[in-house]
């Protein structure tokens, strides 16, 4: 019999990527109000990304741009968006799925969300799925390695018993 839980987490994180799309669709169509302004992280080599090669070179995991002052040609589509800025004096055009997004961030209002997002696996190591699992619980405050899955904290070691 087929798994049929309902993946909440799945559509959890894919809501939240839309108010990502939303927001650069509100900016590409308006302009950046007031203070916003926007750092995006995002995987470099996850399929979809279009990046100069000498730039993806320079950030062979993942690079955080910042959409405040000089970006142009902002487009913002239903799975992807794509901008114009200037590196080292040279301008030029990037696009991104909004699946390969990490990190949105707006620190003119305090605003920020983290997302897992798929890494692509170099030849000959084991994908994700096939890693073993840790079985520990989490504590709050732990700093996970960097690459690890994000950790589940169980509310039941804080309940009064």
């Amino acid at each position: 019999m087929a798994d049929e839980s309902l993946r909440y987490d799945r559509m959890v994180e894919r809501a939240l990527r839309s108010v990502v799309r939303d927001a650069l669709g509100e900016v590409a169509a308006r302009g950046l109000p007031g203070q916003h302004h926007f750092y995006i992280t995002f995987r470099t080599s996850h399929p979809g990304v279009e990046m100069p090669d000498w730039l993806r070179a320079s950030y062979p995991e993942d690079i955080t741009i910042v959409l405040q002052y000089q970006f142009w040609g902002l487009e913002a589509e239903d799975d992807r968006f794509s901008v114009t800025l200037s590196f080292s004096g040279r301008n030029e055009r990037l696009t991104v799925p909004y699946e390969a997004i990490t990190a949105f961030a707006d620190p003119s209002v305090k605003f920020a969300l983290q997302f897992e997002a798929a890494r692509t696996e170099p030849a000959g190591q084991p994908k994700e799925a096939d890693r073993p699992k840790s079985s520990g619980a989490s504590t709050a405050g732990t700093a996970e390695e960097p690459g690890e899955p994000a950790k589940v904290v169980t509310l039941d070691a804080f309940r009064k018993k």
